[in-house]
């Protein structure tokens, strides 16, 4: 008796293991094996397309980050410029109305001093007149003579001159 028999090994059995397995492994390459295997080279190729995909996306955001930082510069170089031409105006403005304002000012105090110098002169008419009235009807008085025109004239010019020198 051979090895093999003691441990009951058959070679008719043997033989139909081995057909049994070559089905089982034809049925599992046709139907089970092939399309597991092309599944996961569909995800392989996937998982390549979606790596190529996030460092485009990637690098895509990095450049929008890029021009977005560029596009805040330049926003930001815009609004310095604006608020330094809008303090250049408003300087300029304020400058104006402040010029505006002295002006108005003076012509306000040279109309102050022509309308204080008319009353002036207006007030010195009236004092003229009245003090002159007041020295015919005082000298009328005194000399008890009633006074013509013409004398009246004379004096108020006497007084008028005496007052004004």
């Amino acid at each position: 008796m051979t090895v093999l028999e003691t441990f009951g090994f058959a070679w008719g059995k043997f033989f139909a293991q081995i057909i049994v397995v070559m089905i089982v492994y034809a049925v599992l390459s046709r139907y089970a094996f092939g399309p597991i295997m092309a599944m996961l080279e569909a995800r392989r190729r996937r998982i390549i397309e979606l790596e190529a995909d996030r460092e485009r996306v990637k690098k895509e955001l990095s450049q929008a980050n890029q021009k977005a930082d560029e596009i805040i510069a330049a926003a930001n170089k815009e609004s310095d410029r604006l608020v330094a031409e809008a303090r250049q105006s408003a300087e300029a403005l304020t400058e104006k109305r402040r010029q505006e304002a002295v002006n108005e000012a003076g012509q306000i105090v040279a109309k102050a001093h022509a309308a204080a110098e008319a009353d002036r002169q207006q007030l010195l008419t009236e004092l003229k007149r009245d003090f002159g009235r007041l020295v015919i009807d005082t000298t009328g008085r005194v000399t008890g003579k009633v006074l013509t025109d013409e004398d009246q004239k004379r004096i108020n010019q006497e007084t008028i001159s005496e007052v004004v020198a």
